[in-house]
């Protein structure tokens, strides 16, 4: 796609710029899914199970959301010391 057509329909009120895109091969840098598997205590997913039906969520996002959590803080620990 030409920017000078961009350019020309962009300030157009009916022109969504999704349907000019080619979504068909768009990625995410970093998001890349890879599957791992771990054996864990049964007091472990117990609780895990009671926080994700807490929140509403799956045992997958749960954890997920916890060690995206961790890391973050992990991160920025580590740029203050």
């Amino acid at each position: 796609m030409k920017a000078k057509f961009l350019e020309k329909t962009f300030d157009n009120d009916d022109f969504d710029i999704i349907d000019a895109l080619d979504l068909s091969k768009i990625s995410r840098p970093g998001q890349l899914l890879k599957r791992v598997s771990m054996k864990l205590p049964a007091w472990m997913i117990e609780s895990l199970d009671k926080e994700a039906s807490r929140l509403g969520v799956t045992r997958q996002s749960i954890i997920k959301i916890r060690l995206a959590e961790r890391l973050e803080n992990a991160a920025v620990t580590a740029k203050r010391g």
